[in-house]
């Protein structure tokens, strides 16, 4: 069982696909938001979940204060539950609340929703990027996704890496800079922030 650990949609329990994904524990999840809370990148960020799965990253963002969640799944069973996990958070909100978060969820590729937000007239700017692939996902994809996503980062913000230990450190682009690792039982997470 997944479920939102904290906020308005507290307690929530959320759908995970038959199969497909591997979602991040409630113990990671955690310290990815006593991370992010203690920088100060909650209340009215913008966050781009990359890789969704079930949406639980972004939508733990969303229940927390976060202003915008986009959720990028290119499975078109995972996406459905995302949206549906979405629906379920938004409904702990109420309809008229000012504070209440956009959420979208897009399903496409990683590479292709980069390439086509680079494009766009104004580049969007996110405050925390998760990028939480399939661990069979190749350090070349991550290397690209990481190149892509750079320039789209806010000043002041994050991108986290979720991994297994057996991997090895992403390749960072010059457009960040490493400034955290931490594991937790066969998970590696990695922090970095735009380079100076």
């Amino acid at each position: 069982m997944t479920r939102i650990i904290s906020g308005a949609a507290g307690s929530l329990r959320l759908e995970v696909p038959k199969s497909g994904t591997r979602p991040t524990s409630d113990r990671v999840r955690e310290a990815i938001f006593s991370t992010l809370t203690s920088w100060d990148l909650i209340e009215g960020v913008r966050v781009l979940d990359l890789y969704a799965g079930s949406g639980a990253l972004g939508l733990e963002a969303a229940s927390r204060g976060a202003a915008t969640v986009t959720l990028v799944e290119k499975h078109p069973q995972a996406a459905d539950t995302a949206g549906r996990n979405a629906r379920t958070v938004l409904g702990a909100f109420s309809r008229t609340a000012a504070d209440a978060p956009r959420v979208d969820v897009v399903r496409k590729s990683v590479l292709t929703f980069l390439t086509a937000e680079a494009e766009r007239t104004v580049t969007p700017k996110w405050d925390v990027v998760v990028i939480d692939p399939p661990y069979d996902h190749s350090e070349t994809e991550i290397a690209d996704v990481l190149a892509a996503v750079g320039p789209m980062l806010a000043a002041g913000g994050a991108v986290l890496v979720e991994r297994s230990t057996r991997s090895p450190e992403p390749a960072w682009p010059a457009s960040l800079q490493p400034v955290r690792e931490k594991r937790y039982g066969e998970t590696a997470l990695w922090w970095a922030e735009p380079a100076q």
